[in-house]
């Protein structure tokens, strides 16, 4: 009988300890990739024939970014079609940098095309005035016009600075 007794008791003692349900553990949010923030320290205003610094700092989550891929686009004011790309290096501390030369007077924009090693792209834009170009002569940037097929695939394609640069490597 003591053992009937104590089968009555223990018995949903660990049937109470087996029904617990325990909560499931909280998935970890997935992580949401930041878009760099991309400075471009490149003068507005250059003198024609000499060499200069198309520049850009990168930075990610506040964090100077030493792996990214830029690649500086470079064209004359209404000649987008016959823009180049140029490879930055890493200098140091996020700064990319390539060197080119504007031949003449004139208005040139440039995208620093960024790439963070997380596969973020960012392509702020700045305009060059190279010597002293006669601006009634300079064709306005058509950005309709201008926007190709890579522009509307990259994200951040927006981030403006409102500067534009024409460049050709020279």
């Amino acid at each position: 009988m003591k053992k009937w007794l104590l089968a009555l008791v223990a018995v949903p003692a660990l049937l109470v300890g087996c029904g617990e349900k325990k909560e499931p553990a909280a998935l970890p949010e997935p992580e949401v990739a930041q878009i760099p923030e991309v400075e471009i320290l490149t003068p507005k205003e250059v003198a024609i024939n000499e060499t200069i610094d198309l520049a850009a700092q990168v930075e990610q989550g506040g964090k100077k970014v030493d792996d990214a891929v830029v690649q500086f686009e470079v064209w004359e004011s209404g000649k987008r079609d016959q823009g180049q790309m140029i490879d930055g290096k890493l200098e140091k501390d996020g700064v990319y940098k390539a060197t080119t030369k504007f031949d003449h007077d004139g208005v040139y924009y440039m995208y620093a095309h960024t790439t963070t090693g997380n596969g973020v792209h960012s392509m702020p834009k700045q305009q060059i005035t190279a010597g002293s170009p006669d601006m009634t002569k300079v064709l306005p940037e058509d950005e309709k016009a201008n926007n190709n097929s890579m522009d509307h695939n990259m994200m951040n394609h927006g981030n403006d600075n409102s500067e534009h640069s024409d460049h050709e490597k020279k």
